[in-house]
């Protein structure tokens, strides 16, 4: 039931990161992966890296936020592969700062590439899944969606509201067989968490003094949610918003 051979998934921000460990992970079950990112030579290197290990996987070059590029992606998909059957929206980025020194111009591009990028991308994938009689969609939400952080209002925000626009579409879309659900990561290595151990004095020992399994997660360990929710094994759940932290949320 974890079987993902025959299967078409479109991960975006799949470069690098987080979502390259799922891609990877849909990869290993058998999905022919399509990496999508505004880094031509990073998304390309990184499906070629996956097919020297015998993975099928394809690039798209695509700005998420822009409504006319997330088209053309969709229609590029398409034409390649035929099919769409699974969809991540992973694409994201974050401004750190709190909330009173936040330009609108930075809330607006925050939530532009973590919460439009996902509904523009879902309302694409929408038709296609139908068209072919189901699908899966997960959505990389945060666990900021349930704790607050001072230096954090707009990804907060944003990764909130990716929950709750997933909820949304699991209720509506379910008479057409797609199964919608997030996935809410912990801390995760990856070069945007650096980022932060570096800008935040003090976050490397409190992420470790608080989480459970005693270590930051890494890419590697999104793959096992990946696949369990883009395959037959989840198709009695949708709507949910899944921790993925080594327990750091119940601590």
């Amino acid at each position: 039931m974890f079987d993902l051979t025959g299967k078409v998934a479109l991960v975006t921000g799949g470069n690098g990161g987080i979502g390259l460990g799922m891609a990877t992970g849909l990869a290993q079950a058998g999905a022919t992966v399509i990496l999508a990112g505004r880094n031509a030579e990073k998304s390309a290197d990184a499906a070629a890296d996956l097919r020297t290990k015998g993975r099928l996987c394809d690039a798209v070059e695509a700005d998420v936020t822009d409504e006319h590029e997330v088209a053309g992606m969709f229609q590029k998909l398409m034409v390649r592969h035929g099919r769409l059957d699974i969809l991540v929206n992973n694409a994201g980025g974050t401004v750190r700062k709190p909330p009173h020194e936040l330009s609108l111009e930075e809330w607006n591009s925050v939530m532009d590439t973590n919460l439009t990028s996902t509904f523009l991308c879902c309302r694409a994938a929408h038709a296609l899944m139908k068209e072919s009689g189901g699908g899966k969609i997960i959505n990389i939400g945060s666990m900021l969606s349930i704790f607050g952080a001072p230096y954090a209002a707009v990804y907060g925000a944003s990764k909130g509201g990716v929950v709750q626009f997933t909820r949304s579409i699991a209720t509506a879309w379910a008479p057409d067989k797609i199964q919608a659900n997030a996935v809410l990561p912990g801390w995760i290595d990856t070069d945007l968490t650096r980022g932060a151990r570096e800008q935040v004095p003090g976050l490397n020992e409190r992420v470790l003094a608080r989480t459970p399994a005693g270590r930051w997660g890494v890419p590697a360990d999104l793959g096992g949610i990946a696949v369990f929710l883009a395959s037959s094994a989840s198709d009695f759940v949708t709507g949910t918003a899944i921790p993925v932290d080594g327990g750091y949320s119940i601590s």
